[in-house]
């Protein structure tokens, strides 16, 4: 449907990018050192929010080098792992160990998403050609035609009319433009939802694990630097009958399930400290229609399994501004390069989501009541599966299935 509201302000860009997510900040900066004008409205006044996926993946590292950032990643506050541990019943399993990588990045750094962002979003406003818009919030699509050519939005100075000639929706799974756009993704399901909620790290914590598994729950414990945070594995649609059963049922599950956790587990004072992740597993058909692109979560959301959300939605914006800065930069058609992206893009995805649904699989009711009960033969096999799987599991966690470098070319000078 095409929009014309004489009253807003019009403004010109090359590229908007609707959201300042991991995905669109990513483009945002890679396309503005090529020297593509664009601007990325994020509809948040600013990035301080409790996300999900606070982990940046080996291959985010390794951008993060070529883009010549590491001594200010390094001042960010933050924790590493470097391995991925899981405790079922009382057998320890090493299934990933980032040691095994090639290269100098063999960890993943936890950081609240938001010091991330941060960073590049300082990054970009070195450069004259980069726009960031914030509490600008995306409302509609225009067209010229039958072609995307920008958005209408309203931030604080009012109405805003944004013209561009390619548009992109990395506004997450619940994307507006990409609903805008009359595109609707395939609901693949997911058994699980998750419970996300803080606990202080005990005095004598043990060796940074990602989960526990007994009596059939989930316990995820991500390490940060004073505080675990954590998430519960729970039956999708089930937070009501948790909330019914009460908070010191709740408590005890945790109680029981990490027993280290016994007084930290006290912190919890109410329901309001518990969120619930409405876990999605989804993914687009067709990424893109002429004048407008999706990516990351827009064009596909992960589930939490492997926590690889974030980092493929890194990858895709470094395939984006690889394709699309050269017909940007010449002010020609995008619709090439857009099915090229997906082409490239879309395969990664499909590997990965398959491979999560087989977690959620195990991870049911069913399949967690089978792996609490397991012999302690079985436990040695898959003590020594895990072990051989090392520097496969290691790759496909930590860079995934086909890992993204810059493209090549002159760089924009920053503002003096």
């Amino acid at each position: 449907m095409t929009e014309s509201v004489p009253t807003e302000a019009a403004t010109e860009t090359t590229c908007c990018i609707v959201g300042g997510g991991p995905a669109g900040m990513m483009l945002g900066l890679l396309l503005a050192r090529e020297g593509v004008d664009v601007t990325v409205l994020e509809k948040h006044a600013d990035f301080f929010r409790d996300f999900r996926g606070d982990t940046i993946h080996p291959s985010t590292l390794d951008l993060i080098d070529q883009l010549g950032l590491r001594g200010k990643f390094l001042q960010i506050p933050q924790s590493s792992i470097t391995t991925l541990d899981i405790v079922v019943g009382g057998t320890r399993l090493t299934p990933v160990n980032f040691g095994t990588l090639r290269g100098p990045n063999k960890r993943i750094a936890l950081m609240p998403q938001w010091d991330f962002l941060d960073l590049l979003a300082t990054e970009g406003r070195t450069l004259g050609s980069f726009h960031l818009l914030m509490d600008t919030e995306v409302t509609s699509l225009l067209h010229t035609g039958g072609a995307v050519s920008g958005v209408l939005a309203k931030g604080p100075g009012g109405p805003l009319r944004l013209n561009a000639s390619l548009t992109v929706a990395a506004d997450g799974r619940g994307s507006t433009a990409r609903a805008a756009a009359g595109l609707s993704p395939v609901a693949l399901g997911v058994p699980i939802d998750v419970l996300w909620f803080r606990l202080p790290t005990p005095p004598s914590p043990p060796p940074d694990t990602l989960g526990y598994l007994r009596n059939g729950t989930m316990l995820i414990t991500i390490p940060r630097t004073d505080y675990y945070q954590m998430g519960m594995l729970i039956p999708k649609g089930s937070f009501s009958r948790i909330q019914t059963d009460g908070l010191d049922a709740f408590k005890d599950s945790i109680r029981t399930n990490a027993p280290f956790l016994a007084v930290a587990v006290e912190s919890l004072r109410d329901w309001g400290a518990v969120k619930l992740l409405s876990a999605q597993l989804d993914r687009l058909n067709q990424w893109w229609v002429p004048g407008l692109l999706c990516i990351g979560d827009a064009a596909h959301a992960m589930s939490p399994v492997f926590g690889v959300g974030v980092n493929y939605a890194v990858q895709d914006a470094v395939a984006a501004a690889r394709f699309l800065a050269p017909p940007l930069l010449a002010g020609g058609p995008t619709d090439e390069a857009m099915q090229r992206l997906q082409r490239r893009r879309q395969w990664p995805v499909r590997l990965m989501q398959p491979l999560q649904q087989q977690v959620h699989r195990i991870l049911s009711d069913a399949g967690a009541a089978r792996l609490d009960s397991m012999p302690q033969w079985q436990a040695r096999l898959a003590t020594l599966a895990a072990t051989a799987a090392r520097p496969f599991t290691a790759r496909l966690v930590g860079r995934g299935f086909l890992p993204e470098r810059l493209r090549s070319g002159a760089r924009e000078k920053p503002r003096m």
